[in-house]
This record gives C-alpha cells, sequence and structure tokens, in this order.
C-alpha cells in the first residue's frame, strides 16, 4: 500500500503536504471498501507484500 505523496494527500488532508505517515487513510478506504477491518486490511497487505517480494515471515 502506497500514498500519491508528494501530491494529492488524502481527501482529510487536502489542502495539505502529503506524506508517508498518511497511508493510513489509504488503508482505511481499502478496508471499507472490502468490508475488512483495519487489522485485518494490515495483516492481509503485509501477507500479500511477504509473498511478493519473497520476504521472511
Amino acid at each position: 500500500v502506497e500514498t500519491d505523496c508528494p501530491f494529492l494527500a488524502p481527501q482529510p488532508r487536502r489542502g495539505q503536504p502529503n506524506e508517508p505517515g498518511y497511508v493510513r487513510f489509504t488503508l482505511e478506504k481499502i478496508a471499507r471498501s472490502r468490508g475488512w477491518t483495519l487489522e485485518e486490511t494490515e495483516q492481509l497487505t503485509d501477507q500479500n507484500a511477504k509473498r511478493l517480494f519473497r520476504l521472511p515471515d
């Protein structure tokens, strides 16, 4: 998961400089759209990244 940093801050921060810490807003949007909790979304995206990049658990 990534942001559009440094451009296009998420809606709650629109008009302010974007920063990597706003990635939480992206996670929240994914969670809402998929019907998952934030914790499920974090876990699933972590698992996907580890599998994709062949990272250790």
